[in-house]
């Protein structure tokens, strides 16, 4: 019998193995979060007086009832962001929910005024659940929290190794399952005994593990050497040595090697001359830069987080470690084992991918689970083969056969649906963020490429233009539980924002959602 392998990524690694196309399977085991997507389109005129804050309280109060507002909205909501688009002109307002004085996990909003300083938009979620009787005093620590998620971690892969980010719980309000649990939100980030990012929801009274989910798989897959091709980089002359340490991105990029250890993020890897030999660091140097540099040039970005955040890689990890993957600190790879595939480092599309992630995390902040967790992969999958741009596949210079990943242009190829109709409902691969990654994947080709699908025509905007969308949607008007609805309405309104209101960007955006199912 044969048996086709589809190798998808997964959060900061790779996975393998993916659901059939089009199956349901069994219904999720873990629970979802009670969170309501309300869209508002419609331009809504403000009053010439006031400052812009006002003007949005006003809005928000004036559609109260249609967003499930009870009372007066500066009660429940407080704004966090303010971001001004200074191509257009747009001013993008990102609120939180809070309940008695604490945040409501996920229940963000967005709110956008056009150039005029009008309200043109609201995205978001509001929690309605009865929230008189909420307990608003824990009697667990924060300390307790971290130590209980802590404990759950030991049991599934043993003693914890030192966490790579410090850990921390922060007190939340989780609507989950009709309930509306005090929780605090904590995090497992550790690299031995092996690789592990779970978030945790802890309950702050009982102890109880609300809510967890993973974001990295550890899975087995093959490698070999890099592609033998010559790069110029920036380095840094230091103490007799030139090292992989460039200063003329941000606040860096720096590249180091663990030197088949576990330990990050290693040692700076160095040469005696200007010529580096250590291929997997080379690719891993070079390609960070090129990411950095494509959302430098293209959006003004300053880095992941905007602000030059330092972009650390470190190559060598382990020994016969396939995969890499993005911990919310750097980025890693390992070496593979010499037959399938080539170190981690080797593919652009890789790097530009996990990047991504941590793109992701500073702005929208995607939850990684079911339809918000395959925006997050999608969006990854978008910027990272649009950063190279030179076929519509993902992952194709990771395989030493010319073997693919995934496939913008055609999902099917690789196990991926390619309309809402046919996507995955079942439990494994995260409710499907990998799996269902491939409906927007599809809605990006069809808006750079052209097309008709599923009998609906779709006339092509060209890549940049479609990027250029995709990037608006994510930085101004997602929220981390957005859904495919969701971001339908936000890349809408951003092809509004960057192209008119009577545009045919904004006309193919809507046709291509049209096509894979998505109202």
């Amino acid at each position: 019998m044969n048996k086709k392998l589809a190798i998808l990524f997964l959060g900061a690694t790779l996975l393998v193995g993916a659901a059939p196309v089009g199956a349901q399977g069994n219904q999720p085991d873990k629970s979802q979060a009670d969170f309501s997507q309300k869209i508002l389109v419609e331009e809504w005129k403000a009053p010439a007086s006031g400052s812009t804050e006002e003007k949005i309280w006003s809005y928000l109060n004036a559609q109260g009832e249609s967003l499930n507002i009870a009372g007066e909205a500066q009660d429940q909501l407080r704004i966090t962001k303010k971001l001004v688009d200074p191509k257009t002109g747009t001013q993008h307002y990102r609120l939180q929910q809070y309940i008695k004085g604490i945040p409501v996990y996920g229940a963000e909003q967005t709110v956008h005024l056009d150039a005029k300083g009008d309200i043109s938009s609201y995205l978001g979620s509001i929690v309605t659940n009865n929230t008189e009787s909420l307990e608003s005093l824990p009697k667990l620590s924060s300390a307790d929290a971290i130590s209980i998620a802590n404990a759950d971690a030991e049991k599934k892969i043993g003693k914890l190794g030192e966490p790579q980010k410090t850990p921390t719980a922060t007190l939340y309000y989780y609507p989950l399952d009709g309930v509306t649990h005090l929780v605090y939100f904590t995090e497992v980030n550790v690299l031995e005994p092996k690789p592990l990012r779970t978030h945790y929801f802890i309950d702050a009274t009982s102890g109880d593990v609300v809510q967890k989910y993973d974001l990295l798989e550890e899975v087995a897959a093959t490698g070999t050497g890099v592609l033998g091709d010559s790069k110029t980089f920036e380095a840094t002359f230091a103490s007799g040595a030139y090292t992989l340490k460039d200063a003329t991105r941000g606040n860096g990029i720096h590249t180091f090697s663990a030197n088949n250890s576990s330990s990050l993020p290693g040692t700076v890897v160095k040469s005696t001359t200007t010529n580096f030999t250590d291929r997997a660091a080379v690719d891993a140097h070079a390609y960070a830069s090129k990411v950095y540099d494509y959302y430098f040039n293209k959006f003004g970005r300053n880095s992941l987080d905007g602000n030059g955040f330092l972009i650390k890689s470190t190559v060598h990890y382990g020994y016969n470690y396939s995969n890499a993957f993005w911990n919310g600190v750097q980025i890693v790879y390992g070496d593979g084992n010499s037959t399938t595939y080539y170190p981690f480092s080797a593919d652009l599309d890789v790097v530009g991918h996990e990047l991504t992630h941590g793109l992701t995390e500073f702005t929208a902040n995607l939850n990684y689970y079911g339809e918000s967790g395959a925006i997050n992969e999608s969006i990854s999958d978008i910027f990272g083969n649009n950063i190279q741009k030179k076929n519509w596949l993902l992952g194709d210079d990771l395989h030493r056969q010319g073997k693919a990943i995934r496939s913008l242009q055609n999902p099917t190829l690789y196990n991926q649906p390619d309309h809402y109709s046919n996507r995955y409902t079942g439990s494994s691969d995260n409710g499907g963020v990998h799996i269902n990654s491939g409906i927007n994947n599809k809605v990006f080709y069809l808006l750079s490429e052209g097309g008709t699908h599923y009998n609906v025509n779709v006339n092509a905007i060209g890549r940049e233009a479609a990027a250029a969308i995709f990037y608006h949607a994510l930085v101004y008007y997602l929220t981390p539980t957005s859904n495919f609805s969701a971001l339908r309405a936000a890349a809408i309104q951003s092809a509004k924002d960057l192209y008119g209101a009577n545009s045919f960007q904004v006309a193919s955006v809507t046709s291509a959602y049209q096509a894979v199912g998505v109202n």
